[in-house]
C-alpha cells in the first residue's frame, strides 16, 4: 500500500521546485542563483573581504573569486583594497549593483507569493517559523542556500 509522502519528501520537492523557478526569475535579470545570493550577502553585509564571503557562503574560495569576477565585469560588484590590511579586498556593490539587489528584492518577493498563493499570511508566517526552526536545527546558516558547497571551484 502507498503511503502518503511525508514532510521531508514534501520539503525536498518542494525546494527542488522552487529552486528551479527563482533560477528562471533570476534568469530574466540574466543572472544565476549563485550571483543572485552573492549579490545579496554583499547587500547585506559590504565590504567583506572574498575570503570572509567564500566561509560565510560555503564555497570554494577560487568559486567565490570566480563569481565576482563575473559581476564585477558587469559592473555590479566592486573590489576596494582594504584600508585595514592591504593585502585584502573589501567587496562592495557599485550604483548599478545596488538597483540590481533592490530588483531582485523584488523578483523574490513575487516569487514567494506565486509559490505560497494558497496560504495566507498566518499560515505564511507559521510555515517560516516552522521552517526556520527545522533549519537552525539542522545547523543551516540563515540566508544561504547549501548549494554554494556544491559549486565547484
Amino acid at each position: 500500500m502507498d503511503r502518503p509522502s511525508g514532510a521531508a519528501f514534501l520539503l525536498t520537492q518542494l525546494g527542488t521546485h522552487a529552486a528551479r523557478r527563482f533560477g528562471e526569475r533570476v534568469s530574466a535579470v540574466d543572472l544565476t542563483p549563485p550571483q543572485a545570493g552573492l549579490l545579496r550577502a554583499v547587500a547585506r553585509d559590504p565590504g567583506r573581504s572574498q575570503q570572509v564571503l567564500a566561509a560565510q557562503l560555503g564555497t570554494p574560495a577560487t568559486r567565490l573569486v570566480a563569481l565576482v569576477d563575473a559581476l564585477e565585469r558587469r559592473g555590479v560588484l566592486e573590489r576596494r583594497r582594504n584600508p585595514d590590511d592591504r593585502r585584502l579586498y573589501a567587496v562592495h556593490l557599485t550604483d548599478a549593483g545596488e538597483q540590481l539587489v533592490r530588483d531582485l528584492g523584488r523578483l523574490a518577493a513575487e516569487h514567494e507569493d506565486d509559490l505560497l498563493a494558497p496560504l495566507d499570511a498566518e499560515e505564511r508566517r507559521t510555515l517560516a517559523t516552522l521552517l526556520g526552526r527545522v533549519a537552525a536545527a539542522e545547523g543551516l546558516t540563515p540566508g544561504v542556500h547549501p548549494g554554494y558547497r556544491d559549486l565547484p571551484s
